[in-house]
């Protein structure tokens, strides 16, 4: 196996955190902007009514679980492109991209009928009937949109993974204004369209999803003819196939652990109550927006570990990683700060002001934000230590770690705290902050220690 040898013409960190941010800002507000899909769903259904955001929360987490799994493929083409890219390999590039789609396209006709009939899986979560129910019907329809965007997700990383950063931003930017503008038609009922409230909102996410899909593949065949993406699409290449699974499967399934740590303590709250479960909602929506920065972070630190990875030059993917891991821990003190000084300003963009609810879910919301911002250190730090790892292709050990962390420490420790020790809402955010935690822990002894090895002295990478 070969090694990864000392760069010959060393980057300085100067170099390194402007090349991250050119490469990282477009990531990062096209995460924003995706985020603000979800969040925008949130926001106008926090002034619709307590109901409706809560049932909005679960049925978010609940399809979120699922996408989330199966965009382990696109995460899988990101690393792949990034390293054909620096090894020059144009072929390639075409061929772990198409066989992501196809996988993606699979995994939706599997998981579908887990969208189309939520209702029954989320009655024995020990959901309320009323929320259950509204949330089975948003599902029946944004569920659709689970084919739309895993394949965008795939795109996204194809052109992200050779620096077309720029398209990814615009393409989510437009999608977020889309959202909001159906959503205020729909969900209220302005300008003449019937209120159809929650059903509105998911009539408004799977539209936007497939104006996303639209656009990016258009962009995506007009500006890169020569990688031929759709050219005998319906050609299997069974080993690239193998390869993009091989990749992809622990990806997903560690994101899936990471995303079921969350889902399992909105299911947690919601035995708390409706009130409970909104003010987790709002306080989940604020710290998931934060997020984004560190998950753009963290998409620039797999492309550009990606790209070191293909040209086999171990040091410059240190000093980068060094550097990205800073960047992301300077926008945690950022975060941290905003969430303890100002809860309750922050929570109250949220509601409708005249809601009779407020005082209570504020008085729940104030505690959880201090916990978000606890785990903000943390969270940044194992999505970093992730981005890195998925970057020279190891996915498999950090999938145990993160299923050890996240279900292992994380649901057990929220259960434990939240309801054995009677600490509520707080100790169920508190077995978040463990399992985020234990897992960027494990995850930096991982990239530091098995990837770059000890104090510069020049190891075998992993395969």
């Amino acid at each position: 196996m070969n090694t990864l040898p000392q760069s010959p013409s060393p980057m300085t960190r100067r170099g390194h955190i402007v090349a991250i941010g050119v490469l990282g800002l477009p990531l990062i507000g096209g995460h924003v902007a995706q985020f603000a899909i979800g969040l925008t769903d949130t926001v106008m259904l926090g002034w619709y009514g307590v109901e409706a955001l809560a049932a909005v929360t679960l049925a978010s987490t609940y399809f979120f679980v699922l996408f989330l799994f199966g965009a382990g493929f696109g995460f899988a083409v990101m690393p792949m492109v990034a390293a054909a890219a620096g090894a020059g390999e144009d072929r390639q590039i075409r061929r772990c991209t198409r066989m992501g789609l196809w996988l993606s396209l699979a995994y939706g006709v599997v998981v579908m009928p887990l969208l189309l009939f939520a209702h029954p899986i989320l009655d024995m979560m020990g959901q309320e009937p009323v929320i259950a129910e509204m949330a089975a019907s948003y599902l029946r329809v944004a569920g659709w949109g689970i084919f739309p965007a895993l394949l965008v997700m795939v795109l996204k990383s194809y052109l992200a993974a050779l620096e077309r950063t720029q398209i990814v931003l615009w393409v989510t930017l437009g999608a977020a204004v889309m959202n909001a503008l159906v959503n205020y038609v729909l969900i209220f009922g302005n300008f003449g369209a019937p209120e159809l409230g929650v059903r509105g909102a998911a009539i408004a996410s799977f539209s936007t999803q497939v104006v996303s899909f639209v656009a990016i593949i258009i962009y995506a065949l007009k500006v890169l003819p020569e990688h031929e993406l759709l050219k005998n699409f319906k050609r299997p290449d069974w080993e690239m196939l193998r390869e993009v699974f091989r990749l992809g499967i622990p990806i997903g399934l560690t994101t899936l652990s990471e995303v079921s740590l969350f889902a399992a303590s909105a299911m947690m709250m919601g035995w708390l109550g409706t009130v409970a479960l909104a003010a987790h909602g709002i306080a989940v929506s604020l710290a998931g927006l934060t997020f984004m920065v560190h998950l753009g972070l963290s998409n620039a630190a797999t492309i550009r570990a990606g790209n070191a990875y293909g040209r086999r030059d171990r040091s410059h993917m240190a000093r980068g990683g060094k550097v990205v891991t800073v960047m992301s821990l300077v926008m945690s003190v950022f975060a941290t700060v905003f969430f303890v000084t100002m809860p309750e300003t922050l929570m109250s963009v949220f509601m409708d002001g005249s809601d009779p609810q407020k005082p209570e879910i504020l008085a729940i919301g104030v505690g959880l934000m201090a916990m978000a911002a606890l785990f903000q250190l943390v969270d940044g730090v194992q999505a970093i230590a992730l981005g890195l790892l998925r970057g020279v292709q190891d996915t498999t050990i950090p999938m145990v770690i993160g299923v050890f962390s996240y279900w292992g420490v994380g649901i057990s420790s929220s259960y434990v705290l939240g309801f054995v020790l009677g600490y509520g809402g707080i100790g169920v955010w508190g077995g978040l902050v463990l399992g985020l935690a234990c897992a960027s822990v494990l995850l930096m002894l991982r990239f530091w220690g098995s990837v770059i090895g000890k104090v510069g002295d020049v190891e075998e990478p992993l395969g």
